[in-house]
């Protein structure tokens, strides 16, 4: 019976443990942090994600999208947030692509069932401005790994800023009303 209690004792700490690391967490530790920008798209704005990329119909399987941009941090924070990304990644995520440099890191991770990517983390970490997005549905592999080229992750961030701004915040223009 000890045995027992001991081995349920070491498990739940081993389970609790490995949660920890996962991008839920990772989003929900630093959403509220200053100078982050973080939103989650719901259900009824995905429209949104398919309006930025309608070409490379790459969100038609979406089932979860979050976004986080940290700007202008300290080179110790953007030191801890590389090491908290990694951390993530190496939870049971497979590096897409993976580039480390004095002024950038990026990493594309991936989950894939069969070949199809289920879930994938794109982490792109500059002095300036660091830029996370996870996706998890069902992926053509190829199309993920173009966000490892520069200048379509940055004008995707971009596009999908404003984009998720403008429905937020939509321009209200009355009718008009010829009777008046």
């Amino acid at each position: 019976m000890k045995k027992i209690i001991v081995l349920l004792f070491i498990l739940a700490i081993v389970s609790s443990c490995g949660s920890s690391r996962s991008f839920q967490n990772f989003y929900d530790t630093h959403k509220t942090d200053l100078g982050v920008t973080a939103f989650q798209v719901p259900n009824f704005m995905k429209t949104i994600l398919s309006n930025i990329s309608p070409k490379q119909d790459m969100f038609d399987n979406l089932t979860d999208f979050k976004f986080i941009t940290f700007d202008k941090m300290s080179t110790q924070n953007q030191k801890n947030l590389i090491t908290e990304m990694n951390a993530v990644a190496s939870n049971r995520f497979t590096d897409m692509f993976r580039r480390n440099t004095v002024e950038n890191t990026k990493i594309i991770s991936v989950k894939e069932f069969g070949n199809v990517v289920t879930e994938a983390i794109v982490f792109d970490s500059k002095l300036e401005k660091t830029t996370i997005f996870y996706i998890k549905g069902q992926f053509d592999p190829n199309k993920i790994k173009a966000f490892s080229d520069d200048t379509t992750f940055d004008d995707f961030s971009k596009n999908l800023q404003q984009q998720y701004q403008l429905n937020l915040n939509p321009s209200f223009t009355p009718p008009l009303n010829p009777n008046n």
